[in-house]
């Protein structure tokens, strides 16, 4: 039996999940969203099909069942993703994104921008977009055109104000300024890879939590106090009784394997487990940063 996912492929139920008895004929399950000309099409492949009130689907008899029911599903899906595929170049055709970071190709779209964490995060919410890392470049198929269309000003926004002669004219306005300068003192902070943490409320060590800075792993709780004067600017609330604790980057294995807390942080909270929300884009930039770290065997 086949269930639906939320861009409507199919996928094999699992053994759990399935209604045969022992003892019951070979054969396959099948279930799919009701639609007639696909029913009639259904029939037509499968003439000895027949609905099954008790498991609320299609049985297809025969030991050859779910191999043919497999292909079956499959050209359905690929015919699926062609009219999808045809509507979306139809509708940029109509109203075309003009723009030098996006191109076409022969399956869709090809983007390319200087980085920017909007744009990742953009691009990774638009369905089947995908990013190949020996081009560097960001494919969408014609199917994802209506999202696309619909968050590409922000997209268009962030890699202009990501290219290198405007992130140096920016940078040339910032020169000598009180804002250059707490940037810079806070970016030494950042660097020191340290957070103050109320000492009556410690996190685990060698867990994956959340704190304002994002997903960190601590390594160790010093015990030495923070100076309170002249950390309150970088850490809003700190008091006389917070102590450094020592963080790292999680890994993508450490991201994955860590389970989602199911509600969000409560207000003020220092630290706490992340939500599945907040795991998604760190597995997804903890992915990217390992495909970018070249293998040890080349």
């Amino acid at each position: 039996m086949e269930t639906i996912d939320q861009h409507g492929r199919f996928h094999p139920m699992s053994d759990e999940q399935k209604t045969d008895d022992e003892g019951s004929p070979p054969g396959e399950a099948v279930s799919f969203p009701f639609d007639r000309m696909t029913v009639e099409q259904f029939r037509v492949r499968f003439p000895r099909a027949r609905w099954s009130d008790t498991r609320k689907a299609w049985f297809v008899p025969g030991k050859t069942a779910a191999r043919r029911v497999a292909r079956w599903l499959a050209a359905l899906e690929a015919e699926a993703d062609a009219h999808a595929d045809a509507k979306g170049r139809d509708a940029f055709n109509f109203d075309p994104i003009e723009s030098s970071y996006l191109e076409l190709g022969k399956a869709g779209f090809r983007i390319k921008t200087p980085y920017s964490r909007t744009v990742v995060d953009e691009l990774h919410e638009i369905p089947f977009s995908r990013w190949d890392a020996d081009l560097k470049i960001w494919h969408v198929p014609f199917r994802s055109y209506e999202e696309l269309r619909s968050r590409w000003a922000a997209i268009e926004e962030a890699a202009r104000r990501n290219e290198p002669e405007e992130r140096r004219r920016r940078a040339e306005a910032r020169k000598g300024t009180e804002e250059e300068t707490r940037s810079k003192l806070r970016s030494a902070e950042r660097k020191r890879r340290r957070y103050p943490l109320g000492s009556d409320d410690l996190p685990p060590v060698g867990r994956v939590v959340a704190i304002s800075y994002g997903i960190v792993v601590f390594t160790e709780v010093t015990g030495e106090l923070v100076e309170l004067e002249a950390m309150a600017e970088f850490y809003p609330g700190v008091t006389d009784g917070h102590v450094w604790g020592m963080w790292r980057i999680p890994t993508l294995e450490e991201l994955v394997r860590t389970w989602p807390a199911k509600a969000p942080a409560l207000e003020g909270a220092e630290w706490w487990q992340p939500t599945i929300e907040e795991l998604r884009p760190a597995r997804r930039t903890a992915r990217m940063r390992e495909q970018r770290v070249p293998s040890k065997e080349g």
